[in-house]
């Protein structure tokens, strides 16, 4: 997906410029031109700070303005939305559920792939299992790398991040609530 074009198009849709939308992120203006323009490619930390700014979750982006589906209870694996890139990929259960109130997340984390460099902060809990593979996850300066059938839970204010420092990818399957993704 072209995050800089939909970027743009979503900014626009709600009437923002890019000087006001960097303003209510807490960003330069030079930022949100950068990424409009794909030159930078924002991390997900990045990306959620600038949508804070819309204000819109991570899920709304990228499902903004797609085709409204029937809610279903089934979702096969290829229907799920991508809410990262290519080195995190956050695969979102249940997009077309109405008045979703949790999100459930299948997680895969590529080599050397890192949440980045600024802590993740935001309402609510989440919890996950580690699939296959390692992680590292940090939550309020404590760090623990956790490798299969091992989990975590913890209040999604308290600032965290999540690193593959392995040389395999890395599954996980996780959950946040209230749906801040």
């Amino acid at each position: 997906m072209d995050i800089g074009a939909r970027l743009k198009m979503v900014r626009e849709r709600l009437s923002l410029s890019q000087r006001e939308l960097a303003k209510r992120a807490g960003v330069t203006n030079g930022t949100i031109s950068l990424i409009e323009q794909n030159r930078v490619s924002p991390s997900i930390s990045s990306l959620k700070k600038v949508l804070e700014g819309l204000p819109m979750t991570l899920a709304d982006f990228f499902t903004f303005d797609a085709e409204p589906r029937a809610p279903t209870v089934f979702y096969q694996g290829e229907e799920l939305p991508n809410l990262g890139n290519e080195e995190i990929k956050l695969l979102l259960v249940g997009m077309a559920h109405p008045k979703r109130e949790l999100a459930i997340l299948k997680e895969h984390y590529e080599p050397g792939a890192d949440t980045g460099p600024d802590m993740l902060e935001h309402e609510g809990q989440e919890g996950g299992v580690v699939i296959s593979g390692r992680i590292e996850l940090t939550v309020d300066g404590e760090q623990r790398e956790l490798g299969p059938g091992d989990a975590y839970y913890f209040d999604s204010r308290l600032p965290h991040r999540f690193r593959n420092l392995g040389l395999s990818p890395c599954e996980i399957v996780s959950a946040n609530s209230p749906p801040t993704f």
